[in-house]
């Protein structure tokens, strides 16, 4: 067992089949691009794959390519975006299941939430597992946090909830168990350095200072 974990994160592969929100592009990977990221996976138990946005990639490219090399992954999907152009559907969420992949909730509607009300708190975060839940059978216990956006209130909401593993973006390796799971995105300009520093580097103790402060500050920000 793994004492760190590398857990990269993949938004959206290939052609594209719904307009992209501002910036969305910038995660946007080819299909090349991602399975040079699977094949550096294949073999290591401490690189974790996780899916975000419930994009229709995860299921027509991404999960044939995850059978093939014999991986899993954790997907994170939207609730409110189901049977949306380039969406995954009820049917798609099933069949990741039936495959053997694991299912938690991104949110409702891909929304900041620092920015949420109480009300719309319980939408993005119970409700949202709740409809999740239903379809996979299953109780979610695992999210991850939409623009890795996350604060002392969020933190605790999710504590209440009942989350036993929250993923961020916070880039870097994370302790094997902990609650907070860092992640790395997989990006446009992916290549052989990338994967490579990412999978195999180890952050200059600057930038590991760097990381450790900045989430310090997320998880004490919100404080009253």
């Amino acid at each position: 067992m793994p004492t760190s974990v590398v857990n990269i994160t993949v938004h959206g592969i290939g052609p594209t089949s719904r307009p992209l929100d501002p910036g969305e592009e910038n995660t946007w990977v080819s299909v090349e691009q991602f399975e040079r990221a699977l094949d550096a996976a294949v073999g290591r138990d401490d690189v974790r794959i996780t899916f975000d946005d419930g994009n229709a990639s995860d299921l027509e490219i991404g999960l044939p390519r995850l059978v093939e090399r014999g991986l899993k992954a954790h997907f994170f999907v939207l609730a409110g975006e189901f049977g949306k152009p380039g969406r995954l559907d009820v049917d798609g969420v099933r069949e990741l299941r039936r495959a053997g992949m694991s299912v938690g909730s991104h949110g409702w509607a891909h929304r900041d939430w620092r920015k949420l009300t109480d009300t719309e708190a319980e939408r993005e975060i119970g409700e949202a597992n709740r409809v999740i839940g239903d379809i996979t059978g299953e109780p979610v216990k695992e999210v991850a946090i939409p623009f890795g956006s996350y604060d002392r209130v969020v933190l605790t909401r999710l504590r209440r909830a009942g989350m036993r593993l929250v993923y961020t973006s916070d880039g870097g390796r994370a302790r094997a168990g902990q609650w907070l799971q860092a992640r790395n995105s997989l990006r446009h300009d992916l290549d052989d350095a990338w994967v490579q520093q990412v999978f195999n580097g180890k952050a200059s103790p600057i930038v590991q200072a760097r990381r450790m402060v900045a989430r310090r500050v997320k998880q004490l920000r919100g404080a009253s």
